[in-house]
């Protein structure tokens, strides 16, 4: 007797090089968006194990919470694993399948509100799992427009467009946002040696301070539909920080993908108050003083993940100077694939 496939998939998060928040509407929409992001190896996974008890269960240890549900087609949102629920509905909604019975467990490797993507991430993660479990026809673009919907049409959550192509197609991509919905990924063909120095110049540094970016962008969404000419133009020259980092990125220049970064942080502090506070900008100046060229933050801001650009030779005495600052060192290398799944038997 063959038993149920045990079906896992994983889906790497990003780093959001430049243009950041350019893929938010209504700015996309109305002047579009250019973003330029990399996959790196930290990622969201996601396990189904196939049941027949007649119910559904979801545990998300790292979180941590845990629910079981009867099994339905239609799972009713409460505040618990709204995600998980949100996915479920959509894969049984969209494909007219039948009320399915199974356990699914997520966890991420890095803590939520961190600003590399997590919760949309995670998303395309549970995607994944269902298209390998179900063998269902998606691509990548089509994984990552579900995800998209889950959280911003289904679940209403504020947020970009950029993390879910991230996670599904990986790698380092130069991503398009137009009105009417409209995506582009353009993967870049980036040299070895390039990846590598990239490397060996960025540390990354988690702040220990959590935060939701559904506050920031709500704001920054205000700031555009009512015209603030200060934060639109600050847009602006985000949304062109992508395409020079772009070009800065294949030729492998590296101090001028450093300037690009310290430049876009200085424009994205313009684009909503939250972006930044006393503790950020107190890790700024500890890492400039020692070495750091550049920084930025990963995300829509508050708190998370920092990226320092720093020579490599100075790199040790900046990670130093970072101990006493309550947050600590995530080591990472760039990753080449987007989400994928696969089963076992066992």
């Amino acid at each position: 007797m063959t038993k149920n496939p045990i079906i896992r998939a994983k889906a790497p998060l990003r780093l959001g090089l430049a243009g950041g928040g350019s893929d938010v509407s209504p700015y996309c929409d109305m002047y579009g968006g250019y973003i330029l992001n990399a996959t790196i190896s930290l990622y969201a996974h996601c396990t189904i194990e196939e049941k027949n008890d007649g119910t559904i269960q979801f545990d998300a240890p790292d979180v941590p919470r845990s629910t079981v549900v009867a099994s339905d087609r239609v799972l009713p949102f409460d505040g618990n694993l709204d995600l998980h629920k949100g996915v479920h509905n959509r894969i049984v909604r969209q494909f007219n399948l039948p009320a399915l019975s199974y356990r699914m467990t997520t966890y991420v490797d890095v803590p939520p509100g961190s600003g590399l993507g997590s919760s949309s991430t995670l998303v395309v993660a549970m995607i994944k799992a269902f298209v390998e479990w179900l063998n269902l026809p998606m691509g990548e673009y089509d994984i990552a427009r579900m995800a998209y919907e889950v959280e911003r049409c289904d679940l209403k959550l504020s947020g970009g467009r950029q993390d879910q192509y991230a996670a599904a197609f990986g790698g380092f991509n130069f991503m398009e946002f137009y009105e009417a919905e409209k995506v582009i990924v353009n993967p870049l063909r980036v040299k070895r040696w390039v990846v590598d120095e990239l490397e060996a110049w960025m540390l990354l540094y988690y702040t220990g301070a959590n935060r939701s970016s559904a506050s920031i962008i709500d704001e920054q969404r205000s700031n555009t539909s009512s015209g603030n000419a200060v934060a639109i133009e600050a847009m602006h020259r985000i949304k062109q920080s992508s395409s020079d980092m772009k070009e800065a990125l294949l030729r492998g220049d590296i101090p001028t993908i450093a300037h690009i970064l310290g430049a876009a942080w200085e424009n994205k502090k313009k684009m909503a108050t939250s972006i930044t506070n006393s503790k950020i900008e107190e890790i700024f100046r500890v890492s400039l003083d020692s070495g750091a060229v550049a920084g930025k933050i990963s995300g829509a801001g508050g708190g998370g993940f920092i990226m320092f650009m720093v020579d490599p030779v100075n790199r040790v005495a900046l990670s130093r100077a970072l101990e006493p600052m309550c947050g600590r060192i995530m080591d990472f290398t760039f990753s080449e694939g987007g989400c994928h799944g696969w089963k076992i038997y066992n």
